[in-house]
């Protein structure tokens, strides 16, 4: 019986051990899960600002007349791009 009794009691304390590891690692898997959701925000932001930062660098460039041919191709189709968006947003006004 003292046996059974002891199996038991160690069966029980193994337990709670595995149960206080579980909600430790519950704890850090939420930790975790809230740092990767700053790194995402963070890095779309950081995307953002970049591509806020290109566009003054090509802004600046036409400003000052330094752009190559290639340059201002591709600021010529930005802008056409923007035009369409700007035409898409008036007829979806007008609807």
């Amino acid at each position: 019986m003292a046996f059974l009794e002891d199996n038991i009691r160690r069966v029980t304390v193994k337990l709670q051990q595995l149960l206080k590891q579980y909600q430790q690692l519950q704890k850090e898997n939420s930790r975790l899960k809230q740092e990767l959701e700053k790194a995402n925000t963070l890095q779309v932001t950081n995307g953002e600002t970049i591509n806020q930062l290109r566009q003054q660098v090509a802004i600046l460039k036409v400003a000052a007349g330094l752009m190559n041919d290639n340059d201002k191709k591709a600021f010529d189709r930005q802008i056409n791009q923007y035009i369409k968006e700007i035409d898409k947003c008036m007829v979806m006004l007008g609807q």
